[in-house]
């Protein structure tokens, strides 16, 4: 198992920052996800402003050489469950789109992802955005100096199974700092009691992606994005958190 880097408290700072910055950049998109928005429209508004305060969005250009994500913000609508790529399309009323967003200012990286809904959407989509949330919510209280990385898997089934929903398994959470992808990898589903053992300065990710029917994914051509298999929707919500002497931080709030 790779070590794990503890953040020192200016390090800390410097992460909040990057991710106030991520913060404000939902707050902005926010009055622009409505039905009739353009994907690509919301990833440029995103750029601009991450730009004029003087950091880079962390993912255009991430990946592999010959492959590279060409946009600012994942934009993952209904069936898909990660790493969209911004198109043209305009919102409908009754879709979900899962806006993932990483910024680099000050040397750190910030991250997080928000599911919006996109007008009225069908109750059982509501329903299943909803225990995304709690999902998140529930696996932020495990978190705690001497609390396991099994507990936050723990914590995520046993907020998303019992309503009927199911966990991705292949995609998780991760530290973060002076790189966008560190140690740990944070996985949504687990044992209580099991894993890595958590310490004050850890910086991670949680970001539990849940669908509505099953699990399973399936990889798209372009090489990023990931549907759910069953083509039903699935949803997401994440935050960069620290581990403190008494439980956590939010570094994305």
């Amino acid at each position: 198992m790779s070590k794990v880097a503890l953040k020192t408290a200016r390090e800390i700072e410097l992460m909040r920052r990057a991710g106030a910055l991520v913060a404000e950049t939902f707050r902005l998109l926010d009055p622009y996800v409505v039905p009739g928005a353009s994907i690509q429209e919301l990833d440029k508004i995103a750029e601009d402003f991450i730009r004029s305060c003087g950091a880079v969005p962390a993912y255009v250009g991430y990946g592999p050489r010959n492959n590279p994500f060409p946009a600012t913000i994942c934009a993952s609508v209904n069936e898909v469950i990660c790493h969209g790529i911004p198109t043209p399309r305009k919102l409908r009323e009754g879709d979900i789109i899962g806006v993932d967003i990483g910024v680099k200012l000050g040397g750190v990286y910030g991250d997080a992802c928000h599911t919006y809904t996109v007008g009225a959407v069908a109750p059982p989509v509501q329903k299943l955005v909803d225990a995304t949330r709690a999902s998140l919510d529930a696996a932020l209280e495990t978190v705690r100096p001497g609390s396991y990385l099994g507990d936050i898997g723990a914590a995520i089934q046993a907020t998303a199974q019992p309503r009927g929903f199911s966990v991705v398994r292949e995609y998780t959470g991760h530290g973060i700092g002076y790189r966008l992808h560190e140690e740990p990898t944070v996985s949504h589903v687990g044992r209580a009691g099991t894993g890595m053992k958590l310490s004050p300065g850890m910086v991670f990710t949680i970001e539990p992606m849940i669908n509505l029917g099953r699990a399973e994914t399936k990889l798209l051509a372009d090489g990023w994005t990931v549907v759910t298999a069953d083509g039903q929707p699935s949803a997401q919500f994440e935050h960069t958190l620290v581990v403190t002497d008494k439980g956590y931080d939010l570094l994305t709030l």
